[in-house]
């Protein structure tokens, strides 16, 4: 059965975004980026929230940019052919490989673990990840570490009334001083 994984750059503090809508202190480093182009590659599909889609938008075009090194071409070349499943109550179209949920998360969850189908399952967002976690749906946390405490915003831990155990099952340090933590829901 296919794991679903929720990865996700984030402060000391536990944010993924400040107090003031910026992520600027999650830039990657060179081996950070590829450390995420690689962990993005394993994905077979991702469920992506509305605001981390358009977000992600960028890279559904940069490589039109003349100036733009290999690593980043590597990632947008990843990340456009990665099939996306966008929970929106807003949008009417998407683009590039993705296409609009017709249910709810749960059920496209069941759905797509039902399928063959090769790669994790990724949640991207915190609003989805908040109800993939409050469902019981996600088996890996995943975070990368930065070493910069923002004070406030929004929270890589959704925030829920119910005890989750993990376990450990890798960890990393980069030369940039990011942490990276793997954790399996202990089940």
């Amino acid at each position: 059965m296919r794991s679903v994984t929720y990865s996700m750059n984030v402060s000391l503090d536990g944010y993924i975004v400040g107090p003031d809508g910026g992520f600027d202190w999650t830039v990657p480093d060179e081996e950070l980026f590829r450390f995420t182009t690689d962990e993005v590659r394993e994905v077979g599909v991702y469920l992506i929230g509305r605001r981390l889609y358009e977000t992600m938008l960028y890279w559904e075009t940069v490589d039109q940019i003349p100036s733009i090194d290999f690593s980043t071409l590597e990632f947008a070349a990843v990340w456009k052919s990665l099939p996306k499943v966008v929970f929106s109550t807003t949008l009417s179209e998407v683009r590039g490989n993705a296409r609009l949920a017709s249910g709810g998360l749960a059920a496209e969850v069941e759905r797509l673990r039902a399928e063959p189908g090769e790669g994790d399952i990724a949640i991207g967002g915190a609003t989805l990840a908040a109800e993939a976690a409050a469902s019981g749906l996600i088996d890996e946390y995943r975070a990368k570490v930065h070493p910069v405490l923002v004070g406030g915003g929004i929270p890589f831990f959704p925030r829920h009334e119910r005890r989750v155990d993990l376990e450990l099952v890798e960890t990393r340090t980069f030369s940039s001083r990011v942490v990276y933590l793997r954790h399996r829901v202990a089940r």
